[in-house]
């Protein structure tokens, strides 16, 4: 089936969302969701959207400041300066399609602290932010009669100019290949826009705080068509995670310990309850490793429990909220709350033990000013009508580590600045007549016969990554995970090229080649900085 689309969004986060919503009012735009639309890591997302609202107290210039900082200066400064201050008018269109951050009684933002910023900067929706800034936007979208959002899908590649080897003089997306997963069919989309949204790669990881859907799809797609990636070694954990047997990976998120929650260890604690101080915080074995304590950045504090976890033993560390009001935890963090405690924590009364977890991917398929994605071949071009925004795009924004709630901000930027670029395009549209598009055919594959195999690979992987290519990597890590990784994709491209596909297999294929991408950047970088650490490279710089 060939199907002809103004813009084609793949992803239904924060960031495809906004493009869907304002690209609706220029001609007809198609959401392709793998699950539910509202099944997104921004719905996870709990912090908040860091913007400078409180002028008399912030600033601009503080909050650049703080994202370099975050970022090992590695970022790109024109891309955080425009990101920094556009951000108040892109929250200002969340709160008027009806996202009610939370304020104060006398009606101005409540502003929360995040670990890397220096002032309260955050506007959050209680402790669920993501998932009031995800329904107010699918109920926008589904309201927009432009906007049509198709659930259960998944795009399994991009089709463009140079792979159908059509004479145009530059490369230019002209769709993709969509695949319902009830049906089984594969659909032909033609599009004058392709914009990728589908989020990060959690899902290569055991643990992590990600939803299923995120496997690396739109990263994995882009460089199979000679997109250029980057920065893919700086993968995020976050350093708090509810530590269950069962591999839950709930989030604890950041503002807990923005509100005064305090890291310690399981004898920090011990010694904490003998001593009769009152004072937590100088129990806290993160005073060794940064002055900020359990506020440090993100890399700092998952290193600092990943060694103190290898050092003791220990699953586990602490993170002690119970000398803060009882009421004030319970009113601040309902959805913390309430989970911890179908888990047998009560946080009011027991300190939560926290694990890291794989959280974000800062690098990404590289893009420039406007999210236009750039070739591998030429860095100095394009890929003509083809965006990536939000996770799945490295921007230059976030540098070699992500600033706690700059995420969500760099979504809705972008996804302005795409959506804005993107118009040239429908001065120009694609004149290739839809018949003329190519079909999958189907008939030449054959029936998987043991689907357990993909799961068990999907599997393999999963622990691979998170033992060679975790927090702290080092050169025979790496080494034993590129020959193992290499084995594998032998195997996947094997069961690609030559069986009916089905979702595994489609996110398969993806999990190895990011996976393997990882690894590679990984090997390249011979510096110790933001989120990387390899250990070979200390003994290099002593």
């Amino acid at each position: 089936m060939r199907r002809r689309t103004g813009f084609l969004v793949i992803g239904s986060g924060i960031a495809g969302l906004s493009f869907a919503l304002k690209a609706g009012n220029h001609g007809k735009v198609t959401v392709v969701t793998k699950k539910s639309s509202v099944e997104s890591s921004t719905n996870y997302a709990q912090g908040g959207i860091a913007t400078v609202m409180d002028v008399e107290h912030d600033s601009f210039e503080s909050h650049i400041k703080d994202t370099l900082e975050a970022g090992a200066y590695l970022n790109d400064l024109d891309v955080v300066e425009t990101v920094v201050r556009e951000a108040p008018d892109r929250v200002k269109e969340l709160i008027d399609i009806g996202v009610e951050f939370e304020k104060t009684e006398n009606g101005s933002f409540d502003l929360a602290m995040e670990g890397g910023h220096h002032q309260r900067r955050i506007l959050h929706v209680a402790d669920l932010t993501g998932a009031a800034i995800e329904r107010a936007l699918v109920n926008a979208c589904e309201k927009h009669p432009n906007v049509t959002i198709i659930e259960n899908a998944m795009s399994i590649d991009l089709i463009t100019t140079r792979k159908l080897r059509l004479s145009l003089e530059e490369d230019e997306c002209l769709g993709a290949y969509i695949f319902d997963k009830k049906s089984g069919k594969i659909s032909t989309y033609l599009a004058n826009v392709t914009v990728l949204a589908t989020g990060g790669c959690g899902q290569i990881y055991l643990y992590t705080t990600n939803p299923s859907i995120s496997t690396g799809d739109g990263i994995a797609m882009a460089y199979r068509i000679g997109a250029k990636v980057r920065d893919l070694e700086f993968v995020q954990f976050h350093p708090t995670t509810l530590y269950d047997q069962e591999r839950v990976a709930f989030l604890i998120s950041e503002a807990v310990r923005g509100e005064g929650g305090i890291l310690m260890t399981i004898s920090n604690y011990e010694e904490f309850l003998e001593s009769g101080e009152d004072d937590p915080e100088k129990f806290s074995f993160m005073k060794d490793y940064d002055e900020r304590g359990s506020l440090a950045t993100r890399d700092v504090v998952a290193r600092a429990i990943d060694r103190e976890l290898k050092k003791s033993g220990d699953r586990y560390v602490y993170l002690y909220l119970l000398h803060l009001d009882k009421e004030h935890v319970k009113e601040r963090f309902p959805h913390i709350y309430n989970t911890c405690l179908k888990y047998g924590v009560d946080i009011t009364k027991q300190p939560i033990p926290v694990v890291p977890a794989a959280h974000y991917m800062v690098g990404g398929v590289a893009v420039n000013k406007n999210g236009q994605v750039i070739r591998r071949d030429d860095p100095n071009h394009v890929i003509n009508r083809l965006y990536a925004i939000g996770e799945v795009a490295c921007t230059g924004l976030h540098g070699a580590n992500r600033l706690a709630s700059n995420s969500l901000l760099e979504s809705v930027v972008f996804a302005h600045r795409s959506y804005l670029d993107s118009l040239k395009y429908l001065e120009n549209p694609v004149e290739i007549p839809l018949e003329e598009m190519p079909l999958w055919d189907a008939s030449k594959y054959k029936p998987i016969d043991e689907k357990v195999l993909l799961k068990h690979d999907f599997d393999e992987i999963r622990r691979l990554m998170w033992v060679y290519v975790g927090i702290v990597r080092s050169g025979l890590r790496l080494q034993r995970a590129i020959r193992r990784l290499n084995l594998l994709e032998e195997d996947i491209s094997h069961y690609y090229w030559n069986y009916i596909l089905n979702e595994d297999l489609i996110e398969l294929r993806n999990v190895i080649l990011v996976a393997r991408l990882i690894v590679e950047a990984s090997i390249q970088r011979k510096q110790n900085i933001g989120l990387f650490y390899n250990i070979d490279n200390e003994k290099r710089e002593k």
